[in-house]
């Protein structure tokens, strides 16, 4: 019964990884990712609301002068 020759296997393996790591190497750099987030100013702007815009006063019942 002949004997199994090992001695490429080595090389064979090897060599393999090596070109998927290449070939890996290539299709990820080929991707293109989205920036990271970039942070916003702190500086919080005022909105005006509709109601800020106009003078409005309630008055409540027990508020009003006595009559």
């Amino acid at each position: 019964m002949p004997q199994l020759d090992t001695s490429t296997w080595f090389i064979t393996i090897v060599s393999s990884m090596i070109t998927l790591f290449i070939l890996f190497q290539l299709k990820i750099s080929s991707q293109t990712f989205p920036l990271p987030p970039s942070p916003k100013s702190l500086t919080a702007m005022k909105v005006k609301n509709p109601w800020e815009l106009k003078w409005t006063k309630i008055y409540l019942p027990h508020s009003l002068p006595q009559q």
